[in-house]
């Protein structure tokens, strides 16, 4: 079983499973997100014992935690890194991982790296002078001449502070492509990785979405949504749950076999008490998008991204594409109020179609059994945030990028 999970991130080149499996990894955190879907994400990538510190942690994403990894090991200590003395529930831990918003944290946390040369990997997202966004960085001892101060919380001890769960997304994709970096030997980011737009404003107007594929990337779109208070989404895929989907496609622990756009919609409308629907079907040239306001496209294959910027552009939809592989991702927005280039287009599907053979796309069905390409949990989590995020800068007025996600860049994107 375990092997069948993980099997698509072991077909990574260079991949270190058992740096991963052998590792302890020590988190800090706060009243907040952020820790919960952190730990939630490393036992999914096949990280067994983590040690945190927090107040409180997410019971849903703990148990899921457990079920996705059935050994999976996590202490949690109840409270807040106020005191040197709680530096020694970390001296085990290969790295820590500092999730906290107050500066006594931050500090005592870089002291303990610098003196036992620990390398520490500090993520935030913060609200300041009217922007939203996040910062990551990994600390190694040697790296004091760096701008340390942008990543010290200017809160001395706890308080309540900012926290956003599709900027939460995001970090928890970058922090673990870290963590995964550090275990493994493998390069981490010299820079600060930071973005920021301006602040988002709330809205109770319920808009209504298509979300076309429930699989990794569905699954962060999904749940970015109902952390954004969205409730009207209707799930499409015609694929069952596999086993090897369960290194990513974290909702599906107790679904192997089962329908993913039913079970994801289930899943979402337990825990966030919203309304979604799904349908078990193809996106092709006679689905109907009338009725939808924006439509996520989550698909794995060229051949629907193509029908669905052709659907999207003859019917004036919003359509936000997302794209991963296993070390990059890539969200392109369509907006036909600014009569932008299709994602289609723009990526230069039509020319890779055309030159595909015809026998490279024959299957019956779109499970990944059919199609054993490497995957992992941490570029799905960030396209996926990136995705949620850029549609609620449309919807302030705000004009968003597309997105290039690259895990071999110092910025990344």
């Amino acid at each position: 079983m375990r092997q069948s999970r993980l099997d698509r991130q072991l077909r990574i080149e260079g991949w270190n499973q058992q740096a991963l499996e052998n590792a302890k990894v020590g988190v800090v955190g706060d009243d907040d997100l952020l820790a919960s879907l952190y730990i939630m994400s490393a036992s999914a990538l096949g990280i067994n014992h983590v040690v945190a510190l927090a107040p409180t942690l997410s019971p849903t994403l703990t148990e899921v935690a457990q079920k996705l990894n059935r050994r999976f090991s996590l202490t949690h200590v109840e409270g807040f890194y106020t005191h040197p003395a709680m530096a020694d529930l970390f001296n085990a831990c290969d790295l820590i991982v500092d999730l906290s918003h107050y500066g006594l944290a931050n500090k005592l946390l870089l002291e303990k790296g610098y003196r036992q040369k620990k390398p520490v990997v500090r993520g935030l997202c913060y609200e300041r002078n009217g922007t939203q966004g996040f910062k990551v960085f990994t600390y190694i001892r040697g790296r004091e001449w760096l701008d340390l101060e942008q990543i010290i919380s200017p809160h001395s001890l706890p308080n309540d502070h900012f926290d956003d769960g599709v900027l939460d997304t995001i970090i928890t994709g970058i922090i673990l492509e870290e963590t995964k970096n550090l275990l493994m030997g493998q390069d981490v980011s010299d820079n600060l990785i930071s973005y920021s737009r301006k602040e988002l404003s709330t809205s109770n107007d319920q808009k209504k979405m298509l979300v076309v594929g429930s699989g990794a990337l569905g699954i962060f779109v999904g749940l970015g949504l109902a952390y954004s208070g969205f409730r009207q989404i209707i799930f499409m895929d015609p694929d069952v749950v596999e086993v090897t989907n369960l290194n990513r496609q974290i909702f599906f622990y107790d679904a192997v076999g089962e329908s993913k756009a039913k079970t994801l919609s289930t899943k979402l409308n337990a825990l966030f008490g919203i309304d979604s629907n799904h349908q078990v079907a193809y996106f092709d040239r006679n689905s109907d998008i009338s009725s939808f306001d924006v439509v996520f496209d989550c698909v794995d294959n060229f051949e629907s991204r193509i029908v669905l910027s052709e659907k999207c552009a003859g019917q004036g939809k919003m359509l936000i594409s997302g794209g991963t592989s296993p070390d990059a991702g890539q969200v392109v927005i369509y907006n036909p109020a600014k009569n932008n280039v299709t994602p289609a287009k723009l990526l230069g599907l039509y020319d890779i179609i055309e030159k595909r053979s015809p026998e490279t796309y024959q299957r019956e069905r779109a499970a990944c059994i059919y199609h054993p390409d490497p995957s992992v949990i941490m570029t799905n989590q960030i396209a996926a945030g990136f995705m949620v995020d850029a549609y609620r800068m449309l919807l302030n007025g705000q004009e968003p990028k597309n997105i290039f996600y690259d895990s071999k860049s110092n910025t990344r994107f």
